[in-house]
């Protein structure tokens, strides 16, 4: 029976053809050697219009270009859906542009001995700096209500390229200010309600340029934020991202980043939402259980009870339980790991490399970060030293050696198939794409969280509280250059773990009033 790549094959071949000539005989990378497969055909061959034949000369491609390259990351998946629908149309088509990618088909890349394309660093600074330094046309109106996220976006990737972003300073300062109401919290832009997404990202923004200049915190309201917190506190432990706006997962994550950053009080206001005479009660109270909730059939997180599971709400799940505990003790607490992890292990397909966001649904650059970055907190809980005995044995949770997601794949599909190697730089969602603000800064996280080891443990100055400590990932092989590699960025707080140290010391040492 014809694969349903088989309308494509020709066209293909003949790509991987002229870059990849058949070698002499005798000089064919060993597994192709001892293959049992046909051989690919000659030039003056018909070229058969079977999947096999398909399959050979991809493998041939990948094998002259670098014979280590794990095989099933050089031909489309073995096993097929047999119905054929818009859906697995879409998936077909991005294999092949991502095969295409992957064995070296843009003439503007430079590529490694393992087929890796290099990091066009200075190009994707001048991309996401350029936005900063623009002043955009009326057709971005639309994108008004985005200001602090255009800010953290361009400034988190920045950061991770090893860019100065100093000069930004006093921009993000006004911007701040512009977008802070008396009521507490940050609107989109000036004049906007507040939102929990918006505040999140701007408190971001603030970090990333406030490290070397500390004044910068103080724009902050920090009393009235605390006060709109209290107002957007659920009693069902959730929060709702704006007054009289949706509850959902990103309340939970957004609120625990802004409280443990800026050193806010978790005590819970009379006047609060969730207040119900109870003492004791907090921000915090039964926001695990608000977690547990979110969970769905599958082991993935929801952003509300019943409802699909998502990447971006799995990683606002485990953010925000690493941030009211250990992850060894509390990720096992409220939520079922294995079905989790699960999940997230169904997420990265082969031979894209890449993180899908939903179940039968396209890889996508972003997820790099949304899914990826779930790993770091996930090894966590496996691997600390002081998780919950009773939790360890219902869920038979045992530290793992190594990772437990292929970092090789999503490497060569960030550095093949996201990076724009035009004059424009940048990075994107995949081939075919175009870059974009977003999709730069969560590749980005995504690649630097791949690139790097964290873990959760005691400190090493002997103060007997347990923090994280990171080191480039060395294991296996490292199929990109060491000039290429990132700087790290924290799993919890998505942007360098010294800015964040450097934030939360500022706060400690001020009281609140």
């Amino acid at each position: 029976m014809s694969s349903p790549y088989s309308s494509r094959t020709k066209r293909r071949t003949a790509i991987f053809k002229r870059k990849f000539p058949r070698p002499p005989a005798g000089e064919m990378a060993p597994s192709l050697q001892n293959s049992s497969r046909p051989p690919a055909p000659e030039d003056d061959e018909e070229v058969d219009e079977e999947f096999i034949t398909n399959y050979t000369t991809l493998q041939m491609a990948s094998a002259i270009l670098e014979p280590r390259i794990t095989d099933f990351l050089t031909r489309p998946p073995i096993i097929q859906d047999i119905l054929s629908t818009k859906t697995s149309e879409d998936q077909d088509d991005t294999v092949e542009k991502c095969l295409e990618y992957l064995t070296g088909a843009d003439e503007d890349a430079t590529y490694n001995t393992y087929g890796v394309a290099r990091l066009r660093r200075e190009k994707h600074i001048r991309f996401l700096s350029a936005t900063l330094n623009r002043k955009f046309p009326s057709g971005f109106i639309a994108a008004d209500a985005s200001r602090p996220w255009f800010l953290y976006w361009c400034l988190s990737g920045l950061v991770l390229l090893g860019a100065d972003v100093s000069n930004w300073r006093d921009g993000v300062v006004a911007t701040a200010r512009a977008c802070q109401n008396e009521s507490g919290g940050m609107g989109g832009g000036c004049g906007q309600m507040s939102h929990l997404a918006t505040t999140y990202a701007m408190v971001l923004a603030l970090t990333l340029v406030g490290v070397d200049e500390e004044d910068v915190y103080e724009v902050v309201d920090r009393k009235a934020m605390w006060r709109w917190l209290n107002s957007l506190k659920q009693p069902d432990g959730g929060f709702q991202v704006c007054l009289g706006g949706e509850e959902d997962i990103r309340g939970g994550y957004c609120a625990a980043v802004i409280v443990s950053l800026l050193g806010l009080p978790i005590d819970l206001t009379r006047e609060s939402p969730a207040w119900n005479g109870e003492e004791g009660r907090t921000l915090f109270s039964g926001l695990g259980e608000y977690v547990r909730r979110c969970q769905t059939f599958e082991g993935g997180i929801s952003g509300q009870p019943e409802a699909e599971a998502h990447g971006a709400y799995a990683f606002c799940a485990l953010g925000c339980l690493s941030i009211l505990d250990a992850p060894e003790r509390i990720i096992p607490k409220y939520l079922d790991v294995p079905r989790l992890i699960s999940w997230l292990s169904s997420r990265q397909y082969a031979p894209e490399g890449g993180f899908s966001g939903r179940t039968n649904k396209l890889v996508d650059g972003c997820y790099s970060h949304w899914v990826g970055g779930c790993w770091p907190l996930i090894e966590a809980c496996l691997n600390g030293t002081g998780k919950s005995t009773e939790q360890s044995k219902l869920y038979n949770l045992r530290p793992t050696a190594g990772s437990l997601f292929s970092r090789e794949a999503l490497i060569r599909y960030t550095f093949n198939c996201c990076q724009d190697f035009t004059k424009k730089g940048g990075l994107r969602d995949k081939p075919g794409k175009s870059s974009d603000q977003y999709h730069t800064c969560y590749v980005l996280s995504g690649l630097s969280s791949a690139q790097h080891q964290w873990t959760w443990g005691p400190s090493t100055d002997g103060n007997g509280e347990s923090t994280w400590t990171v080191e480039p990932y060395m294991d296996g092989v490292q199929v990109f250059e060491e000039e290429d590699r990132l700087q790290p960025i924290h799993p919890v707080y998505v942007i360098p773990q010294r800015h964040v140290e450097n934030v939360q010391r500022y706060f400690k040492d001020r009281p609140f009033s």
